[in-house]
């Protein structure tokens, strides 16, 4: 539901002609189950350690871990560790693909985000000249499209 990843991505996927069912953190358990076991696609945005079963995952579906969480950890120096909202090690056993986490959707948020500053650098050169101090930059929408 977040307007950060959530909708966005809904939106994405439904612009595309995807099936889109939207469940989160307040959904019953039953019902959040049977989204899960039922979808091709599953992206986990919640912001809950290990929300997602693994055992509710459709055999061969494809798992997408948005979710960035810290546990207690004794074992580590720092006295946690990072998981994602999907329960990684009972997944992996039936997704036939799944982002891991830390190191999954993480680096490719930095990549689009560098490609995003790049394009608005680029718009803001093309409107106001490359030495420019105006902190205008015109109508500069689709940053997500950068040029060749």
């Amino acid at each position: 539901r977040s307007d950060i990843v959530g909708v966005p991505l809904a939106l994405l996927l439904l612009h595309a002609n995807a099936t889109v069912t939207i469940v989160h953190s307040k959904t019953p358990q039953p019902e959040l189950q049977r989204a899960i076991a039922n979808a091709d696609i599953v992206v986990a945005c919640v912001g809950s350690a290990a929300l997602v079963k693994g055992e509710w995952i459709k055999s061969g579906a494809c798992v997408i871990d948005v979710g960035i969480n810290s546990v207690a950890d004794a074992c580590k120096a720092r006295g946690y560790r990072l998981v994602g909202d999907v329960d990684f090690e009972g997944a992996k056993e039936r997704a036939s693909k799944i982002t891991p986490v830390p190191g999954g959707v993480g680096p490719m948020t930095i990549a689009m985000l560098l490609r995003n500053t790049v394009a608005l650098a680029r718009a803001k050169e093309t409107v106001t000249g490359p030495h420019s101090t105006s902190s205008h930059c015109g109508n500069v929408t689709g940053l997500h499209q950068l040029p060749p």
